[in-house]
């Protein structure tokens, strides 16, 4: 059962773009961080990108592990990000409002959100969320699967929940108008977190917990927190869907089920955590799978459910085609065209106005 997307805004809520087959992007494609100077973003990244039909795409930009200096790097990766949207100005363009959405689809241009998958760059200063904020930033997650400053993530041993100063950075992204996302975060800091903002949050990549028991997914008293105080839950096309690490893209569909029985259907959408151009050579990257599992463990940077055998992304729900696929598998599910279209990126947008504004 096909369902034709072409008029529909599609917003990844977290993914990336990237050719991982060039060969700059393939050097550093085990290495523990790869920076956005080392993206390849080329004729056929963009041209995976426009043939997908995707809108708008969160990009990680800025610290999220590794020996970098937190800020600076993170002002670094800024300006990088500046820069590519300046070279490709016919099809990219960075997305400030909501309004930016829906322009980016009217001109066929992909729209970049520029988000963080991690706070520690605000180090013990709450006011640097204004500057990050006046640079383009609109998503800030508070942590990544380790502790920081603010928070425990998904693998902190202690689910310490919100700290004093995570507080107070939580209140900064309020009145800044910039998102609070809360994937990675341990449940503690996501329910504290949620309950602390003024405006909606959202678990922009995740998981179920109830299909699924691995830290990096969500329970269903933190989604349907989220949900009831209007916010965004975007579930990801990535191993932690099935408890083998093996996910197929039923399994992503059975979480964006249960998701929606829990949230309801003007809550959740996706974000895939991945790339839209695919990797071509599978069994060549299977080889180095263990290796990039081996440096995430050894950072501490890895979750539960991260092994050397699964690939860290759907096999069957890749390239090009992946969010047709995906409307084509809820169509079987007997979901309606119009909540699939929520699903694919109104709610995110929807979400967007709340925050952002109009």
């Amino acid at each position: 059962m096909s369902v034709d997307i072409t008029d529909f805004i599609v917003v990844n809520a977290l993914g990336g773009l990237d050719n991982p087959n060039a060969p700059a992007s393939a050097d550093v494609a085990g290495a523990l961080v790869q920076t956005s100077d080392q993206l390849t973003i080329d004729a056929r990244t963009l041209a995976d990108a426009h043939a997908s039909g995707v809108t708008a795409i969160n990009v990680t930009l800025g610290y999220t592990l590794g020996d970098f200096p937190p800020y600076q790097h993170t002002l670094d990766e800024i300006r990088t990000w500046d820069t590519i949207i300046g070279d490709h100005p016919d099809d990219l363009t960075r997305i400030g409002t909501a309004a930016d959405i829906a322009e980016a689809k009217r001109q066929g241009k992909i729209g970049i959100i520029y988000g963080f998958q991690n706070a520690a760059a605000v180090e013990d200063r709450p006011e640097r969320i204004g500057t990050f904020a006046d640079l383009g930033v609109r998503i800030i997650q508070l942590t990544y699967n380790q502790a920081n400053q603010v928070g425990d993530g998904s693998m902190a041993p202690d689910n310490r929940g919100l700290t004093p100063l995570g507080r107070e950075v939580v209140d900064a992204l309020n009145e800044h108008r910039v998102m609070v996302d809360l994937s990675h975060s341990g449940e503690r800091t996501c329910l504290e977190a949620a309950r602390a903002s003024a405006q909606p949050v959202s678990i922009n990549h995740t998981g179920c917990r109830a299909l699924v028991d691995l830290p990096r997914n969500k329970t269903d008293e933190e989604l349907r927190l989220v949900a009831s105080r209007g916010g965004f839950v975007g579930v990801y096309f990535m191993p932690f869907v099935h408890a083998s690490g093996h996910a197929r893209a039923a399994d992503v569909v059975e979480h964006i089920v249960h998701a929606v029985d829990v949230c309801g259907e003007d809550h959740v959408g996706i974000g895939t955590d991945g790339t839209i151009t695919a990797i071509d050579d599978l069994d060549a990257y299977r080889d180095s799978l263990a290796e990039q599992v081996a440096r995430r463990q050894a950072a501490g940077a890895s979750a539960a459910g991260e092994r050397g055998d699964t690939f860290p992304f759907v096999v069957d729900l890749r390239g090009v085609d992946q969010f047709r696929e995906l409307a084509r598998l809820l169509a079987e599910r007997g979901y309606s065209s119009t909540r699939i279209e929520k699903i694919l990126g109104l709610n995110f947008h929807n979400y967007a106005k709340a925050v952002w504004g109009r």
